[in-house]
């Protein structure tokens, strides 16, 4: 690796990402792999890469506002189904 480059702490990585790391660096080799590896990482920081679900945002955009209204008993879990031009809510558990 060129000197001046920061490299990879590869102990502070998720499982994932380690895995990640390591097929770069089957495929491109270890020098071009790390700075691959280290601007995803930058990116994923930022918040441009990753998991993002548009409608969970939108059912926690509907919540938000009644959250204070609501009661959520210990260890109850709910889930949300469509049905027929509705939501449905059932209690799972607890």
């Amino acid at each position: 690796m060129a000197k001046g480059k920061p490299k990879v702490n590869e102990r502070e990585l998720t499982k994932m990402e380690a895995r990640k790391l390591e097929a770069l660096r089957k495929s491109l080799g270890q020098e071009i792999a790390d700075d691959a590896f280290l601007k995803w990482k930058a990116q994923d920081a930022d918040g441009q890469v990753g998991d993002r679900d548009p409608t969970a945002e939108r059912i926690a955009a509907v919540l938000n506002p009644i959250i204070g209204e609501l009661r959520f008993p210990r260890g109850s879990h709910y889930e949300l189904r469509r049905g027929r031009g509705r939501v449905i809510v059932e209690r799972v558990g607890g």
